[in-house]
């Protein structure tokens, strides 16, 4: 494999159709471009390819803009800043596309074809039920320059197809290596519905020749579309780009992720409360090794170390536990502060009345939980009960072991008995004194009950519960400090009622 020709200007791409939300997998080839060009101080450029006048919306093409921003994706020239090689939307250079359309079929390496949906059908079938390809058989390049001008004068709908020679098409990949296909088994490609319809396979040459695009870096799913492109950049004369295809992103099973299939848009993982941080750290180990053990990496730090060289042609498999590890330890890496912030809006869409609460004792609650999270939208479910001021679970859910009701309650009077005794206005309500408190009685209530001497979960679990409510949560003396004496002796007394 050949190592990366920098020895030109760089300038890579992304090119978004808006026809959906924006796909993860557009994300991660935004990325690779992105990082390739900076590293070797080139340009990346945004545009859009909205030719599908049927399917693309404008609400898509701002839900890619926003998904890049949000994963601090920049681009250097695009259809919102503009540069020197726009316009930046494929909508607005109609006229540019026709222009070559017009050049093509002057010089006779293009031509209209009339043929009906059902005639195309027909063939198809027939060449089918014979063993043979199906492709086009070329019937409307035969036809005269008066067959033509009739049916044009007589509105006839047609399509331009490309004429497909017969030959070999070599190009080298940056990822793959030699790469060689047969074009006798294409047929002449359709390339625009219309003169003012250019399809996907004639804009994209387009741009990239008049963008000055040195590098398409894109999915492997592109790969045997390149032939048919490279095609058309040899009959208009055009310089061949440099290409990489990344490996396709597969689910667990090992299957083609697909927007139909997966949870995939890009901002549908940011309103389940990853960081951008670490998807684009997530994003970039899929295909690509840095050779070494390290996993966590900056975007500045991915500018200097990333290389296409160590992209592998493999499928990379998208592990969501990964992800979730990942975006685990961003949000450790944040400070309280920042952690609460970013929280807080989790916390108000669900409902819960936080102006009621002090920013310390937020700041407090998001604490207790930040080693647990995985997710930002997890804080929801995990401390919804510091905003309820009743509780509602099963007694069951008290017990620990095989502990009888009447034992449970014992354990819960003892607590009450002991958090009472402490003066909270005397600074005594605070985690070290409770455990002071405590923890000698919890010794003495276990040999009364000829429990094992050292389990504090007779103690300890019915008191979480009562407080939190949860099979899982915080600390029951972290949790009493932040609900404050007056609302754990009454969280108690509601465990001792319930039982």
């Amino acid at each position: 494999m050949k190592k990366e020709n920098t020895s030109q200007e760089i300038r890579t791409r992304i090119a978004p159709s808006p026809t959906g939300p924006y796909h993860i997998g557009g994300a991660r080839s935004a990325l690779y471009n992105y990082l390739f060009a900076k590293k070797y101080n080139g340009k990346f450029v945004l545009r859009i390819e909205d030719t599908d006048k049927q399917r693309s919306e404008l609400r898509y093409t701002q839900d890619a803009i926003d998904s890049l921003k949000w994963l601090g994706i920049i681009w250097d020239e695009g259809p919102d800043i503009g540069g020197e090689y726009g316009p930046y939307k494929q909508s607005q250079k109609l006229n540019v596309y026709e222009n070559y359309i017009k050049k093509l079929l002057d010089e006779g390496k293009a031509y209209h074809c009339f043929c009906s949906a059902e005639d195309l059908e027909a063939k198809r079938q027939d060449q089918m039920t014979r063993g043979l390809a199906p492709i086009y058989d070329g019937k409307c390049s035969r036809l005269s320059k008066e067959e033509i001008e009739n049916n044009l004068a007589e509105k006839k709908s047609f399509v331009i197809r490309f004429k497909v020679a017969n030959k070999k098409v070599k190009f080298h990949d940056l990822i793959r290596g030699d790469v060689e296909f047969d074009t006798g088994l294409l047929g002449d490609i359709v390339i625009a519905k219309d003169m003012q319809s250019p399809l996907y396979h004639f804009v994209v040459i387009i741009d990239d020749y008049e963008m000055k695009i040195s590098h398409v870096i894109r999915g492997e799913e592109h790969l045997s579309n390149t032939a048919r492109q490279i095609l058309i950049q040899e009959a208009l004369v055009m310089t061949r780009p440099i290409y990489a295809h990344l490996p396709l992103m597969l689910n667990p099973d090992r299957s083609k992720m697909s927007k139909r299939k997966s949870d995939v848009a890009v901002l549908d993982y940011k309103k389940a409360g990853y960081l951008p941080e670490a998807l684009i750290n997530f994003m970039v180990l899929l295909g690509w090794n840095p050779g070494t053990e390290k996993e966590i990496f900056t975007l500045s730090e991915l500018e200097k170390e990333f290389s296409l060289e160590k992209v592998q042609k493999a499928g990379a498999v998208f592990n969501i536990q990964k992800l979730d590890n990942i975006n685990g330890y961003y949000i450790r890496d944040k400070s309280i502060e920042k952690l609460t912030e970013l929280c807080l809006p989790y916390l108000i869409e669900a409902g819960f009345n936080v102006k009621e609460i002090t920013r310390l004792k937020l700041e407090k609650i998001i604490s207790a939980y930040k080693e647990r999270l995985k997710k930002l939208s997890e804080i929801v479910e995990l401390t919804d009960f510091f905003f309820k001021d009743k509780l509602t679970y099963g007694k069951e859910l008290l017990q620990w072991q095989k502990m009888t009701d009447t034992e449970i309650k014992d354990a819960l009077l003892l607590c009450d008995k002991i958090f009472d005794e402490l003066d909270s206005e005397a600074g005594e309500w605070n985690i070290k004194k409770m455990e002071e408190a405590l923890f000698p009685e919890i010794l003495k209530f276990n040999l009364q009950k000829s429990y094992p001497e050292n389990n504090k979960g007779f103690i300890m679990w019915p008191l979480r519960v009562a407080l939190s409510g949860k099979k899982a949560s915080a600390s029951p003396f972290e949790i009493a400090e932040i609900l404050g004496k007056q609302k754990t002796l009454k969280r108690i007394k509601d465990a001792i009622n319930l039982l």
